[in-house]
Parts: structure tokens; C-alpha cells; sequence
């Protein structure tokens, strides 16, 4: 049996969980977050604990298994504490500005300034010129946006400037070595 599939999700007070034919609604202090469960898996909800089951044990059953778990899971953590990214701007001259929560505005080294609306339900935070927190309570929905963020400007290997994670490792390289 998957290990994560037969782990249970406990639901925290303050959260309605409702299991309607397919689709699953998670309420929480945060907001609402609704998913249609993939496959033939079981979701059930008993004295405020969340499980999930399989039908079989066929290898396409056993993926959706851990995968519905997880995407359950992370509906709930979502609505009660929500998701963030933190993204580095390196280079001298780069910076972020808030527009507005939603509103996000890079200099990043073009011409010109890029501008970054932000999808519903995520919000802009920059603390510093150089940092940028994306957060949100839906953990696909933010990775995405940190990741379009971060594909505006790579981190390049020389270098090393552009948009990376928080704690992300840039591998270096030597460059030219020139004459003697």
C-alpha cells in the first residue's frame, strides 16, 4: 500500500471538508478551495480525520492513491496557514517594487520595467528591494507564479545574476581565463 496514500489527513477545527460525488470542497479561515479527485480513489470524511482508497492494486490505482493524499492535504494546510515563495533578485540595478499587493514591478536589466499581475488569490510582498514573497493558499497556483517570475530573468551561471529561490545553490562556472 502507498505510504503517503494510507497516511490519514486530519482535518483542524475551523475547517469544512464536503465530498460531493467527485469533487472535494475544503472552507477554511483562509478561503475555499475546490478539486475534482482523479481516478477511482475514495475520499472519506469521519470524525474530522480525511482517508483516501483504492480500488485495487493496479500500478495507475497505487500513483493516484499518494497523489490524491497529497492534493488533499495540501487544500487543507492551504486554507488554514497558506502557502509562500521567496524569490532573490541579484544584479546590480535589480529590484522589485509592489505596485499594489497584486501588482509586482522588476527591473531586471531590459529597457524597460516588467510588469507582473498576479493571478487571484496571490499576493505580492517585498520586504526588501531584493526579495519577493509570493503567497497564496493554493500551493500549485504559487509555485507557478514564483516560477514565471523566475523564468523572466534565470540566474545566469557566471555571474550569477537574475531571479532565483530563496536558498537556491547557482552552479558557477570559471569563465575565460585570459592571456598570461
Amino acid at each position: 500500500m502507498s505510504r503517503i496514500g494510507k497516511a490519514p489527513v486530519t482535518v483542524p477545527s475551523g475547517v469544512d471538508v464536503s465530498v460531493n460525488d467527485r469533487m472535494i470542497t475544503v472552507k477554511g479561515p483562509k478561503g475555499t478551495l475546490s478539486r475534482t479527485i482523479p481516478g477511482e480513489i475514495e475520499v472519506a470524511v469521519e470524525d474530522g480525520v480525511l482517508t483516501c482508497t483504492r480500488p485495487n492494486d493496479e500500478r495507475y490505482h497505487r500513483a493516484q492513491h499518494g497523489l490524491t493524499r497529497s492534493l488533499v492535504n495540501n487544500m487543507v494546510v492551504g486554507v488554514t496557514d497558506g502557502f509562500k515563495k521567496q524569490l532573490e533578485i541579484v544584479g546590480v540595478g535589480y529590484r522589485a517594487e509592489a505596485q499594489s499587493p497584486t501588482t509586482l514591478r522588476l527591473a531586471l536589466g531590459f529597457s524597460h520595467p516588467v510588469m507582473v499581475q498576479a493571478p487571484e488569490g496571490i499576493t505580492f510582498e517585498v520586504p526588501v528591494p531584493t526579495q519577493v514573497i509570493v503567497s497564496g493558499i493554493d500551493k500549485e497556483v504559487v509555485g507557478q507564479v514564483a516560477a514565471n517570475i523566475r523564468s523572466i530573468r534565470k540566474p545566469e551561471p557566471y555571474k550569477g545574476k537574475g531571479v532565483k529561490y530563496a536558498g537556491e545553490k547557482i552552479l558557477r562556472k570559471a569563465g575565460k581565463a585570459g592571456k598570461k
